[in-house]
């Protein structure tokens, strides 16, 4: 039956749900709307979506490699709490997320979400069926997809760190190093090509005028600035950083060694980037008191 944009809107606005989700439901019932509000609410979609401004910034990452290891998928999925996120429901939703992205190799996160799982449910039916069971807001926040053209590095650190790399040459062991470094040192770019201009050219100007301020002859500023910037660059670039396992060599001398090069690097940490509500419990109290 035709369902019309007013409806749907007008139960959009009751629930909170998405349109596809209030479509459905006004489908189901026939275009009545009581029923539709009643359907999502037993579903847990309505539910679902009120959670969904609470911030999720706790959480795991997941990862699956493809069985001939040139493919390796990367996701994060968020909770309210780390109780919930030590969950085996939880887990379980994080490492089918990750395997459906490595099976479908979605273009977006919105594909990812309509993707379907083993159970012939897409992501986001699971996932809103997960916040009706457990009560808390959860979100699949964002995926990567790597391949190389010989093999992956990966590597997850506990539940919170997991970093892919692309690398050619070398072996197995040394491809797993050096995920466990980029997880450990965060390097921004793999090297000092990968470097944008604009950025080089600022912090030149910025190096600059430290070193103009300390009094040095033009000549000594220059190659102060130099210094300082050559420094810099092996504090961000991958190939430019003391390998963390033996910072007396250059992660690029155990690549140049191993005849091996990176090509992509992926790291995601938990929450980064998610600005966290900061509890006072002491307000939270005096809120209570005079609510009373």
């Amino acid at each position: 039956m035709s369902i019309s944009a007013s409806l749907v809107k007008e139960l959009r606005e009751r629930t909170g749900a998405g349109m596809m989700e209030c479509k459905k439901a006004l489908v189901s019932t026939e275009g009545d709307l009581e029923a539709a509000v009643e359907l999502m609410r037993k579903e847990g979609l309505a539910k679902a979506d009120k959670k969904a401004g609470r911030v999720a910034a706790e959480g795991m990452v997941a990862l699956e490699l493809a069985d001939d290891g040139r493919t390796g998928a990367l996701v994060e999925v968020n909770s309210e709490t780390d109780f919930v996120a030590g969950g085996d429901d939880f887990k379980d939703f994080a490492a089918n997320v990750a395997r459906v992205a490595l099976a479908s190799r979605p273009g977006s996160l919105e594909e990812l979400l309509e993707a379907r799982m083993d159970d012939g449910s897409t992501v986001e039916e699971a996932r809103r069926a997960l916040v009706a069971k457990i009560g808390e807001n959860i979100g699949v926040r964002r995926f990567a997809l790597v391949e190389s053209s010989d093999r992956i590095g990966a590597y997850v650190h506990g539940s919170r760190i997991g970093v892919l790399v692309a690398i050619t040459g070398g072996d197995a062991a040394l491809a797993k190093d050096i995920a466990m470094h980029v997880a450990a040192s965060r390097p921004e770019y793999i090297t000092e090509a990968d470097v944008p201009a604009e950025h080089l050219a600022k912090e030149r100007e910025i190096l600059t005028e430290q070193a103009q301020r300390e009094g040095k002859p033009a000549e000594i500023v220059a190659k102060m600035v130099e210094g300082r910037l050559r420094k810099q660059l092996g504090e961000m670039t991958l190939v430019g950083q003391p390998f963390v396992k033996d910072p007396d060599i250059t992660v690029g001398k155990l690549l140049s060694d191993a005849g091996a090069q990176v090509a992509t690097v992926v790291r995601f940490e938990v929450g980064e980037g998610i600005e966290k509500k900061a509890d006072n419990f002491v307000e939270e109290v005096m809120a209570q008191v005079r609510g009373a």
